[in-house]
């Protein structure tokens, strides 16, 4: 049962050693455009979107470079800057967006540089909190590629360095190199196939920031749904809770372009869900060739 809508029910984490959040928050890709291209339909709603998870306790707000590309940042700018204290902007930066629908890699040295200068100008900020390395790009050395972020943190512009899209090898070469407080991948109760590194990011305090919650397959959307009937929740506030119960390092940032939306988002932080219900859902089976 669900007693109140607001993201500091879902308690904190803290990234590094001073950004403390809770543990709840707002991934900002839906606000673009379809295909994540060009502005939303509705650019009031989206501002309203972005201006009500604040108003809900949320204060880690993730986003992009290529979301849009550029829209979704700016969109945080204009709706929520100059920033509230203690509110977390993540970005990212590693790819780039010939077209709608379309993503192609480029985490090379220039473009990574290139890639935060834009960041830092479109979200009005003179340093970036969270900046993470969207994907490892096969054409260029991943080493090469932290070194690049080692260095803008060094400079300043960037406070800590993070991951999305990797192995368990990644992060630990990653850490050589500089300090890690987050890893972004997909996981949810019916597509572990990340389990390890969830495990791998708990053993050494550093946050899993899971997306796609959902999941995927006939007998999971069953399984939600039954265990969402049982406890008066809609299916996402269910997959959502079981993420917060599944590792104290989660990090669950479900994305909307609906204020009304957002709200049933965030009424998971405050939902209980029972041990027989969370035994019951991470006994699902992924089912065949959803995990890539």
């Amino acid at each position: 049962m669900i007693h109140q809508i607001t993201a500091t029910a879902a308690g904190t984490i803290t990234l590094g050693s001073d950004l403390t959040v809770n543990r709840l928050g707002y991934g900002a890709m839906r606000i673009t455009g379809k295909g994540v291209w060009g502005p939303p339909e509705n650019r009031d709603t989206a501002i309203a979107t972005l201006r009500r998870a604040v108003e809900l306790g949320v204060n880690f707000i993730d986003t992009a470079d290529s979301y849009g590309p550029y829209v979704s940042e700016e969109l945080i700018a204009e709706a929520l800057a100059p920033y509230p204290s203690g509110l977390v902007i993540a970005t990212k930066g590693g790819w780039e967006r010939p077209g709608p629908g379309q993503w192609t890699h480029n985490a090379s040295p220039g473009h990574l540089r290139k890639a935060l200068e834009g960041s830092l100008k479109r979200l009005r900020l003179d340093r970036i909190d969270v900046y993470q390395l969207h994907m490892p790009d096969n054409a260029v050395s991943f080493d090469a590629s932290m070194d690049t972020l080692a260095q803008l943190r060094e400079q300043g512009k960037i406070r800590h360095i993070a991951l999305s899209n990797v192995t368990r090898e990644h992060i630990e070469r990653a850490r050589k190199i500089v300090p890690i407080v987050s890893v972004q991948n997909r996981y949810s109760f019916s597509d572990r196939e990340w389990d390890y590194v969830v495990n791998y990011c708990a053993e050494n305090g550093i946050a899993f920031i899971p997306w796609a919650p959902l999941g995927s397959g006939k007998r999971a959307s069953e399984v939600l749904e039954s265990v969402a009937e049982k406890l008066n929740a809609t299916p996402l506030q269910i997959a959502l809770a079981w993420l917060l119960k599944r590792s104290p390092v989660m990090l669950p940032i479900p994305g909307t372009s609906s204020p009304t939306h957002l709200e049933e988002n965030v009424a998971a932080a405050a939902l209980e869900l029972p041990r027989a219900e969370f035994e019951r859902l991470s006994a699902v089976t992924p089912p065949p060739n959803s995990l890539r």
